[in-house]
């Protein structure tokens, strides 16, 4: 591990909600897969990230196609080729941060320009380290509220209409058979600057909270 002490990281994780993972999609032999399961069950928000498999499910958790806009990051961590890991903290760097996420290179990911990059930027980064095994080491485990989430998609009649839908926490939903237009959960659909959950807040009645109305459109 290397810029940020144990302790730091620690105190790091405990006080983040949430953990985005980049690379983490359907195939289950790669580690990004099963940490998606494993971080979850030690009570983070985990938001898998992989534009392929995005609005299939891991342990229940829907993958997303990207970062969402506007949506706050704690942690990010990269389960790419290190190619794919400087682009990402590229594209990261260009975002405007109030307070910026601990960037975490799993063993395999790490990218010198990359780090030298976020170094220079002041962020913390961790490397020589994987964060499911930092967290079963340190014992960590937070506390977690179930969190739905709601997927969007193109309605299977062709007719250019879309399906929206509700799903519990932790909770599988089948294979897509149509286009994937938005998937994420109630935090997302807070904060996300993407159009479908953008138009979802323009419903929300006075009377109602977002979570209320996501439901009510999901009948």
């Amino acid at each position: 591990m290397k810029i940020a002490t144990e302790v730091t990281i620690e105190s790091r994780l405990v006080n983040s909600r949430s953990i985005h993972i980049l690379g983490a999609g359907l195939n289950k032999e790669r580690t990004a897969h099963t940490a998606v399961g494993e971080l979850s069950e030690r009570g983070w928000r985990v938001v898998p990230i992989h534009p392929r498999d995005a609005g299939a499910t891991i342990s229940g958790v829907p993958i997303r196609s990207g970062i969402e806009d506007g949506v706050e990051l704690d942690v990010v961590v990269l389960f790419l080729a290190p190619e794919r890991a400087q682009a990402v903290v590229r594209n990261l760097l260009h975002r405007d941060f109030e307070n910026p996420p601990l960037v975490w290179f799993q063993p395999g990911a790490e990218d010198e320009t990359a780090i030298s990059w976020l170094n220079d930027a002041g962020w913390q980064t961790v490397y020589d380290d994987c964060i499911v095994r930092f967290s079963e080491r340190n014992n960590l485990i937070r506390s977690t509220s179930p969190i739905p989430w709601f997927l969007q998609v193109q309605d299977t009649d062709d007719s250019g209409c879309s399906v929206w839908s509700v799903h519990e926490d932790k909770v599988d939903s089948d294979s897509l058979t149509t286009d994937l237009e938005w998937v994420g959960d109630l935090i997302d659909l807070e904060l996300s600057n993407h159009v479908v959950p953008k138009y979802i807040r323009s419903l929300v009645a006075d009377d109602e909270s977002i979570e209320d109305c996501a439901r009510r459109l999901a009948q």
